[in-house]
């Protein structure tokens, strides 16, 4: 499942929600988050604790915060492992060159390549059933980015591990994964199979997304980008939060919440979304 939308729309808060990993002043007003059917938020530290160690996997856009810096990599890999665990077949199947060598190594004396990866040999290390991955390659080139992005996708497939990765790269989201939420607004307007909701948008704000993207561009074309900024979360809205930014929108939009309806095969939440599918 790829999450996708604007700086500020919700994807980091929803990932971190996933894993009970808030902090202790949020509040959870309505609705429930369940991972392997528990409840995340009603459930005792102690059995947090173990659910992420055994059943969920993160991996987070800095991956050197991610690690400990006192600690040799191999140590790091150890205590996730337990006894018996051999670090350095983990290191190698993240493709890195040296095992022997980075398991003597500190966080600091790592490129961020390698840091990602080791990164990613943690949070894989006990084959979670499912993996969180918050803009896991944003701090890294091209080329290595799809490197790290082949590591991740290559494990969790090996392990049954489902993925929900949160990201703005459109494009790697749609060829990489079934299934896309588009995020707004501290919510969900579109979701669905991923050729559908980036191939024929049924959201305004899904298909301003779309229209944003260099490589869906032909060359010396210029770029539409989505007008306004994103609105700053201090409430619940009114209205449709995209409805200050959407050349669509209608009275109704400015004060009436759209609840989901149904389009082909996606989920949307937007008044006039039969009117522009």
């Amino acid at each position: 499942m790829g999450i996708v939308g604007e700086s500020g729309s919700g994807k980091s808060t929803l990932g971190a929600a996933i894993g009970g990993l808030l902090p202790r002043t949020a509040r959870y007003a309505e609705g429930a988050i369940r991972v392997a059917g528990e409840s995340i938020v009603d459930l005792p530290a102690a059995r947090l604790r173990r659910l992420r160690r055994e059943r969920l996997g993160f991996v987070f856009q800095d991956p050197i915060a991610s690690l400990d810096p006192t600690m040799r990599i191999g140590a790091q890999l150890k205590l996730v492992l337990g006894k018996g665990g051999d670090p350095l077949s983990h290191l190698d199947r993240v493709r890195l060159a040296d095992p022997r060598r980075v398991a003597r190594l500190y966080p600091h004396q790592l490129s961020g390549g390698m840091a990602q990866r080791v990164a990613i040999a943690i949070a894989m290390a006990k084959e979670p059933e499912l993996l969180v991955a918050d803009e896991p390659t944003a701090a890294l080139d091209s080329q290595v980015r799809q490197e790290v992005l082949d590591v991740v996708f290559t494990l969790a497939a090996a392990a049954g591990t489902s993925i929900v990765w949160l990201s703005h790269d459109l494009p790697a989201v749609a060829r990489r994964c079934g299934r896309i939420a588009v995020m707004y607004a501290g919510r969900v307007v579109e979701e669905g199979p991923a050729k559908e909701v980036l191939g024929r948008p049924a959201h305004p704000y899904t298909a301003a997304l779309a229209r944003s993207v260099p490589a869906g561009t032909a060359y010396g074309t210029r770029l539409v980008p989505v007008p306004g900024r994103p609105p700053v979360l201090t409430g619940r809205s009114a209205g449709c939060g995209f409805a200050p930014r959407c050349s669509f929108a209608v009275e109704r939009c400015t004060t009436e919440r759209p609840p989901p309806v149904r389009v082909d095969s996606q989920l949307v939440l937007c008044h006039r979304a039969g009117d522009l599918s």
